[in-house]
């Protein structure tokens, strides 16, 4: 029988945490909570979790500090923030920061039980690099390593959507199909241009293809 996976709940909303708790541990997760992010971040950067469900509000370090003092320490846990903080630019901020997802308060238990799992499945799917164009693609340390020798470090979201032209090489994407894949909590295609943007300006503009009328696809590697 599989091992329970092990799930760091950092909260400082007492009476949510407790709640979550609860839920998660009928679930079938190994919970252990923290109440502020000092501690969140010691307990991530001593043990080992599968997924971190995490607050941005929290006292003593706001919980994007702690996402990103643990992605700085090479610590790559799949991480759900959960927030108040729902506009687009503060979920924009949070996957730039490193998260996996990020679901605003309040949500659906479906929702985040179903994140949660995505999540899971993500961090545990990515094995091994990726080539792209120009060199070899790390999925899970979000880094580009060129055939110059250079590291290209990625935020979470331009490595998800390189990560999947990567995994398809052949496919021509619309825009659409990219919003539903990479930028789940998104609803403006605006949001595809936008990071093809960031990946062609950080990797070349030979890194994607516009193929005009349809979408994008992975430029030539060879």
């Amino acid at each position: 029988m599989p091992a329970s996976p092990r799930l760091l709940l950092v909260e400082d909303d007492r009476r949510l945490c407790g709640m979550l708790e609860r839920l998660l541990t009928v679930e079938g997760y190994l919970v252990t909570t923290e109440h502020d992010g000092q501690a969140g971040l010691h307990r991530v950067l001593t043990e080992e979790f599968d997924v971190l469900l995490l607050d941005r509000g929290l006292p003593r370090v706001e919980g994007l500090e702690v996402l990103a003092a643990m992605r700085r320490a090479g610590v790559t846990t799949p991480v759900l923030v959960l927030s108040a903080l729902g506009n687009p630019s503060d979920r924009v901020e949070g996957l730039d920061a490193g998260a996996e997802d990020y679901l605003a308060k309040p949500f659906d238990i479906d929702e985040l039980l179903a994140r949660l799992r995505a999540a899971r499945r993500r961090s545990v799917s990515v094995v091994g690099t990726l080539q792209v164009p120009g060199g070899r693609f790390d999925p899970a340390g979000f880094v580009v390593r060129t055939d110059a020798g250079e590291s290209v470090t990625l935020s979470a979201r331009e490595s998800a959507l390189l990560e999947e032209f990567a995994r398809h090489p052949d496919q021509v994407y619309m825009r659409g199909q990219l919003l539903a894949r990479v930028f789940s909590n998104a609803d403006d295609e605006g949001v595809v241009d936008t990071y093809v943007h960031y990946l062609r300006r950080k990797l070349g503009k030979s890194v994607v293809r516009t193929v005009y009328g349809i979408g994008y696809t992975l430029g030539n590697r060879s």
